[in-house]
């Protein structure tokens, strides 16, 4: 019976390739693989009813990651604090601890959201008519309307675009007024 060169996985004689990792093995005639392969693989002592790795051995995957983070790198899940705008950022700031991640969950729910905010304003005062003095001239509050809301949305993409880029370069980009408010509601 002969072993994997790679994985360490026992394989009958005369297989062409391993099993369980896809490795060609060594054809008849030729050298085969060090010693260190040519036993199974040890078993981890039994301890508790599940297998314990030996002293010294990491799990892989990220070092960094502490509990209560969602496994994305830092730019990534500060790149999705922005994503759908005041609503993956408050997700964000309830799933994910790390400060900088945060920091965009918290900027991304007061910037998206305090326009969001000032957009119904203006609607509800447009509408109403009060900059006009009445209905009769709700041409002209639907016409500024449709301006300020084209300026409001040209905004609200430019921003949008802007801090997932910096989001993602890792930078911490901050708004003016929204920051301030942002660090507050992140708890810096």
């Amino acid at each position: 019976m002969a072993f994997c060169s790679k994985c360490g996985a026992q394989v009958a004689d005369g297989t062409a390739f391993c099993s369980k990792c896809g490795q060609q093995m060594a054809p008849a005639g030729y050298p085969q693989p060090p010693q260190q392969y040519q036993q199974p693989p040890q078993q981890y002592p039994q301890q508790g009813g599940y297998q314990q790795p030996p002293a010294g051995y990491q799990q892989p995957g990220n070092p960094q990651q502490a509990a209560g983070q969602t496994g994305l790198d830092a730019n990534v899940a500060g790149l999705l604090c922005y994503l759908v705008g005041w609503v993956t950022g408050i997700i964000f700031l309830i799933i994910d601890k790390r400060p900088s991640v945060k920091f965009h969950a918290a900027q991304s729910i007061v910037v998206f959201g305090g326009l969001q905010i000032l957009q119904i304003i203006m609607w509800t005062i447009l509408s109403s008519g009060w900059i006009f003095g009445g209905y009769g001239y709700g041409f002209l509050s639907f016409g500024l309307g449709g301006l300020l809301s084209l300026v409001f949305w040209l905004l609200e993409l430019v921003l949008w675009v802007l801090l997932m880029v910096k989001a993602y370069q890792g930078e911490m980009f901050r708004v003016p007024l929204a920051a301030n408010i942002a660090d507050s509601l992140a708890g810096k």
